[in-house]
């Protein structure tokens, strides 16, 4: 999803807007982030991707390798799992 793009459809929240209130106001829970122009009150489909950016954005998020990279990862978990039986 681009920044300039909508994560919350309801009430027309970019993902750049959510992730400028995270950095500015430093909100301690997910939850906080209905401040940001009311952000996941409305039907509730983006409150997961919400959390998402919300635990990204904490000082102890972990990397997450990119779609390609996690993919070779998971055929090569699978892979192994495969070979122990």
């Amino acid at each position: 999803m681009k920044p300039e793009e909508d994560l919350c459809l309801c009430f027309h929240v970019s993902r750049r807007k959510v992730e400028q209130f995270i950095r500015v106001q430093k909100p301690r829970r997910a939850s906080e982030l209905s401040q940001c122009y009311g952000a996941g009150t409305g039907c509730g489909w983006c409150r997961p991707f919400l959390q998402r950016l919300f635990e990204a954005a904490q000082p102890d998020a972990i990397d997450l390798p990119d779609s390609e990279q996690y993919e070779a990862d998971r055929k090569g978990f699978r892979d192994q799992k495969s070979g122990d039986d």
